[in-house]
């Protein structure tokens, strides 16, 4: 069988092709030089209609009004004289071409001053990405820094906010402490205060590094849309996860990128560990979690603090306590613990039977331990059992018997938590300034931007299990009777709680007499400012539900 010819136009049509090229380049260039007065005047007019523009923008609302009427007048008295119009035409046409006549300027490369710094950026790395060795050398004193350097990008200011580096294939780029002494040079040299991330290419040899906008701090709590068992810890880059939240900021309605950590039977991190500085917004965090945990389950809390920051919650729908002191601290978790034993032999028996489990076993319980080493102490000195010696159960069954735990600790006692606690507590939070060794310690990775030391509160990192450490900012949840809270953080935070209990009290001079006075347990003296609530899951005149823990955390 024959083989068919190539058309002509592709066999010998170069010659073509590149003559049709030439005659329409020169047809281009010839229409630019004859339409070159009117693109000049048609550019000289979009100049003009900008600035106007931006003068009506600048003008006071109360001085538009006359600004009009002036404007007519003259345009009035234009139009009535002789020649006006025609006048004013040309009057027109000649200021938009000078105003056009500097065609703007497209810069193709840094200036003087953005060179003197991407060639000092070289110099410094010369000792990190070269050897003696090397016979053509990427980095050598004295250099071509183009060679190196590749889309870079400056600010106003003319500081670095994006730069690509190619290093030599011999660095040591998969070991974290060479990583991490170019990590802190460039950070040094590049300006300090800003938060940058790195992108390591291993297989292209390629760093990629580039200025990260500051996460928003104008998303309050609210009703996240989010499934059953899913809990938004709070928001992140854009480009770092792959699900958004719809939100209501004080900006108007977007589409947030949520960091989303799962409960329940089938979920790999079900309990949670949050360490920061004071004042980072670790109270603000478990309170958030706890106003979207309430309406799907029980809330156990206990305030090692006893600063009453979770005294908007007591005697709440679903709030089973709010524990300040070591008594009522350690009775709750002993009723949480025997509660998980509970929950897994009813579901056991009413599998082994055939059955559902029962519903009041697959109703989430979550328990918000807000600073254990402070009661730790105080059980140390009295000789009682630490309240974290409670948590072993929870922590170790509480997947299974959808039971959530979430402990709160500060980094100068974060020694005292227990070895169970940081085993089981694989979903990992850390809030406010810290160190990238600091960070690291807790989420057991190094996070790939540069820490800045002033951050807002509820700012931080996050990783869930495995994956990798993640920005976070947390929605905004202070208490709503602070006093220096803004109206529309307390309004937003007042919103979400359920309604009170009927027989809910508070008791702020002592505890009642009918809770101190049970036989069997010795009297107790409790702090004036402690919140106290009745038992736990009553109503009045009404029977006491089984397996609810009382005000004073006893179980029933």
């Amino acid at each position: 069988m024959s083989r068919r010819p190539l058309p002509r136009i592709l066999s010998n049509g170069g010659v073509q092709l590149a003559r049709g090229r030439e005659i329409a380049r020169s047809a281009a260039d010839s229409a630019t030089d004859v339409l070159h007065p009117l693109i000049t005047v048609s550019r000289g007019l979009r100049k003009l209609a900008a600035t106007a523009r931006a003068k009506w923008a600048a003008t006071p609302k109360e001085r538009r009004g006359p600004t009009l009427f002036l404007v007519a007048a003259c345009v009035l008295a234009v139009a009535l004289a002789p020649y006006g119009p025609l006048l004013a035409l040309v009057a027109l046409m000649g200021a938009a071409a000078w105003k056009g006549r500097e065609k703007p300027v497209v810069r193709t490369g840094p200036d003087e001053a953005e060179t003197a710094r991407l060639k000092g950026l070289y110099e410094a790395l010369v000792p990190y990405f070269s050897v003696p060795e090397d016979p053509d050398p990427l980095f050598a004193h004295g250099g071509d820094w183009a060679r190196a350097f590749g889309d870079h990008a400056f600010d106003d200011s003319g500081r670095l906010t994006r730069l690509r580096i190619s290093y030599p294939p011999y660095f040591t780029d998969g070991e974290a402490a060479s990583r991490a002494r170019i990590e802190q040079l460039l950070h040094a040299k590049s300006g300090r205060g800003r938060e940058y991330l790195f992108d390591w290419d291993e297989e292209g040899n390629r760093l990629d590094m580039r200025v990260l906008p500051a996460l928003p701090t104008t998303i309050a709590a609210q009703r996240f849309v989010t499934a059953p068992g899913e809990t938004v810890l709070g928001f992140t880059d854009a480009d770092a996860v792959q699900r958004t939240v719809p939100v209501v900021s004080s900006d108007g309605s977007e589409d947030a990128p949520a960091v989303v950590w799962r409960t329940g039977p089938r979920s790999t991190e079900p309990h949670l560990l949050a360490v920061g500085q004071p004042g980072s917004g670790t109270t603000s965090l478990l309170r958030s979690l706890a106003l979207q945990a309430l309406p799907h389950g029980d809330v156990l809390i206990v305030d090692g603090a006893g600063a009453g920051e979770y005294a908007c919650l007591v005697g709440r729908d679903g709030v089973l306590g709010v524990e300040s002191e070591l008594s009522g601290a350690l009775g709750s978790l002993e009723w949480a613990s025997h509660e998980t034993e509970r929950r897994l032999i009813t579901a056991n028996r009413a599998r082994q039977a055939g059955h559902p489990a029962p519903a009041d076993t697959r109703r989430p319980l979550w328990i918000l331990l807000d600073r254990p080493g402070v009661l730790g102490h105080l059980a140390a000195a009295e000789g009682r059992p630490d309240p974290q010696e409670l948590l072993r159960v929870p922590l170790r069954h509480g997947r299974a018997a959808q039971v959530t735990v979430v402990v709160a600790e500060q980094f100068d006692t974060a020694d005292a938590l227990h070895e169970g606690v940081r085993a089981h507590t694989r979903a990992r939070v850390v809030l406010g300034p810290a160190s990238p060794e600091q960070i690291a310690g807790v989420l057991g990775a190094a996070p790939h931007t540069t820490p800045t030391p002033q951050v807002p509160p509820g700012r931080g990192y996050a990783r869930l299990g495995t994956g990798p450490v993640l920005r976070l900012q947390v929605p905004a949840t202070p208490d709503p009777y602070d006093d220096a809270v803004g109206d529309a953080d307390r309004q937003a935070v007042l919103d979400l709680l359920p309604e009170r209990r009927a027989a809910a009290t508070v008791a702020l001079e002592k505890v009642p007499e009918a809770a101190a006075d049970r036989p069997g347990r010795p009297r107790t003296p409790r702090p004036a400012r402690r919140i106290a609530a009745p038992p736990l899951g009553c109503d009045e005149g009404a029977a006491p539900r089984p397996h609810r823990p009382t005000h004073r955390g006893q179980a029933r």
